[in-house]
């Protein structure tokens, strides 16, 4: 019989474990165990302590549902789902970020040139640009599915007022690679903070904010999906993204537009925004295969 101790013990999990029919599983499980044990043991962790860890878990699940996930709010806000996002991203190409909630499968198709904003709350804004492989050729055949918060702040999934696929669309962009489509301007908003995840924002001092941003999901033919997002340079929120999902390449400037003749030809609100509106550029790069 073993005499386990608190040093042995880990190395007791790892033999404990050593049928495990898949050697990635079992290397994963043996090392989140080693990590845990070393936490446990250099910060002397109390059955208090640990209690309490494990009431947070359990309040997440009351928290979850078809519609949030604490158990994903806590990987985003501990900076795991954008590290583990790092760590297997392209080094070329358009940044990758984190995917976020609220991406819908089978949005709607939106036209090159079409319009998400609709005269709804919000300041609108132009988005157009082009899309090309990392040679510099079109990417042609490129979809790119949309999504972003409502000028109040919400996702539609968040707001029974909306319609439920409201500012979630598909755009095929054009032979030349290129994409225009009116939207509102995003706004900054906080994640949810009314449950366990909260807590933990609370008793480290920090906020529930993110900065405003457009999601992307470029679809290529032939490529791995690339998930992103885009955010306006003068967001107060850069800094301090509660999700850690800025990355430098993917801040991009907001400008003001006045002369209606320099908005896309393809627009299909072109004649009826109303002037100035905002604008945003954003040339996109496939990373090298």
């Amino acid at each position: 019989m073993r005499n386990l101790t608190p040093a042995s013990i880990t190395q007791a999990f790892a033999d404990y474990s050593r049928n495990a029919p898949s050697e990635r599983t079992r290397m994963l499980l043996v090392d989140l165990a080693r990590h845990l044990h070393t936490f446990v043991r250099d910060n002397r962790v109390t059955q208090a302590e640990w209690n309490a860890a494990i009431e947070a878990l359990t309040r997440a699940t009351q928290f979850t549902d078809d519609k949030r996930n604490e158990y994903i709010l806590f990987s985003d806000l501990l900076g795991i789902s954008s590290l583990v996002d790092m760590i297997n991203s392209e080094t070329t190409g358009t940044p990758s970020s984190v995917l976020g909630p609220f991406h819908i499968e089978g949005a709607p198709e939106l036209a090159n040139g079409g319009d998400l904003w609709r005269g709804q709350v919000g300041e609108p804004l132009v988005v157009s640009g082009k899309i090309a492989d990392a040679t510099g050729a079109p990417a042609a055949g490129t979809v790119l599915a949309l999504w972003q918060n409502s000028g109040n702040g919400l996702y539609a999934q968040q707001d029974a007022t909306q319609s439920p696929t409201n500012y979630h669309a598909r755009l095929t962009v054009a032979t030349d690679g290129s994409f225009a489509f009116s939207t509102v301007r995003p706004v900054s908003y906080t994640v949810p903070d009314d449950g366990p995840a909260g807590d933990m924002l609370r008793a480290l001092g920090r906020d529930a904010w993110r900065p405003a941003h457009l999601h992307m999901i470029i679809h290529a033919p032939g490529r791995k999906p690339l998930i992103t997002e885009f955010f306006p340079e003068d967001d107060k929120h850069l800094d301090s993204d509660a999700v850690f999902g800025v990355r430098a390449g993917l801040v991009v400037p907001f400008r003001r537009v006045s002369d209606r003749a320099t908005l896309p030809a393809n627009l299909a609100a072109r004649d009826t925004l109303p002037m100035p509106v905002w604008s945003a550029s954003l040339d996109l790069k496939l990373p090298a295969v």
